[in-house]
Parts: C-alpha cells; sequence; structure tokens
C-alpha cells in the first residue's frame, strides 16, 4: 500500500491516472525493485455533475454522496499505472453507473452498514451495494476498484502460467 498525497480536484482522468502513478512509484522506490519487477498502481473516483467524489469524511458526507447519486448515472474512473525500471505505463478506464432511484430510509439503512468507509463515492458495488445499482456500462472490476480488463492489455504477461 502506497501512502502518497493524492489529487482530490481537477480532470477525473487526470486524477486517476496521476494518483495511479504517484502510488506505483512509491511503492516501486520503497522496494528497490528489480528492473524487470513489475509495480502497479491505481486509483479510483467516483465523477457526477463536475466534481469527484472521493472517500467519504463520515456518515454524513456518505448519505450526502449517496443522494446526489440516487437515481442517476455517474461515472467511476480508474487510472492504472504499471512500473517496470524506468518504463512506465499509465492507462484509464471509465464505467457508468446507474443508481436505483432509493428512499431516504434505504440511504440511511445502507449508510449504517458501514461498506461507505475507504469507498470512492460511498459505496462498495461488491458488496451490499450492488442493490443501489441500476445498471452499469462497462467493466464491473473497474468500480469493484481494480480495472482488470486494462491491466491485461497492458501487461497480457500476467495470465501466462509462471514456470
Amino acid at each position: 500500500m502506497a501512502d502518497v498525497p493524492e489529487l482530490e480536484q481537477g480532470d477525473p482522468v487526470e486524477v486517476v491516472c496521476e494518483n495511479a502513478r504517484r502510488k506505483a512509484r512509491a511503492v516501486a522506490h520503497r522496494r528497490g525493485h528489480a528492473p524487470d519487477e513489475l509495480v502497479i498502481g491505481v486509483d479510483t473516483e467516483v465523477h457526477l455533475d463536475g466534481e469527484i467524489f472521493g472517500k467519504p469524511a463520515d456518515a454524513a458526507d456518505a448519505r450526502a454522496m449517496l443522494g446526489r447519486l440516487n437515481g442517476r448515472t455517474h461515472e467511476v474512473h480508474s487510472g492504472l499505472a504499471l512500473v517496470r525500471g524506468e518504463d512506465e505505463q499509465v492507462h484509464h478506464d471509465v464505467t457508468r453507473v446507474t443508481f436505483r432511484t432509493l428512499t431516504d430510509d434505504q440511504i440511511a439503512d445502507y449508510v449504517d452498514l458501514g461498506e461507505w468507509e475507504g469507498r470512492a463515492g460511498g459505496f462498495a458495488i461488491q458488496l451490499r451495494g450492488a442493490a443501489l445499482i441500476r445498471r452499469i456500462e462497462g467493466d464491473y472490476l473497474n468500480v469493484v476498484g481494480f480495472p482488470v480488463a486494462a491491466c491485461l492489455d497492458a501487461a497480457p504477461e500476467l495470465m501466462r502460467a509462471s514456470r
């Protein structure tokens, strides 16, 4: 895990790509990795109405975020950075997520579960947050927080069996 200062505002593509790059570089530097060792950094953010929704500060912030996402379609952006020695690749993926129309009580009940903690946009699609979602367009795993398809496109050798 990389503990680096992250961008929180700006163009969502630039923000997630730069944050992913910072994370990968920090881990590579800390580990003093070998030139052929692959280090992967990822950053995922929710974007709606020109605003980035990071991780909620508290339950009230989570309720407010979910209230704004309620019944609407937003974008989940992920930046993916692959660092191998001096070589760096940075990629981006986006998935459109449409929330169901929820009552205030449904949002409050979900927030009470605590799944919002540490989650961009205040929800976890892979857990009980799946009940908040009407549909997605794009890579489900991107919404979970790791764009597997984009990673395998960028580093197909990850699918090869080690010998």
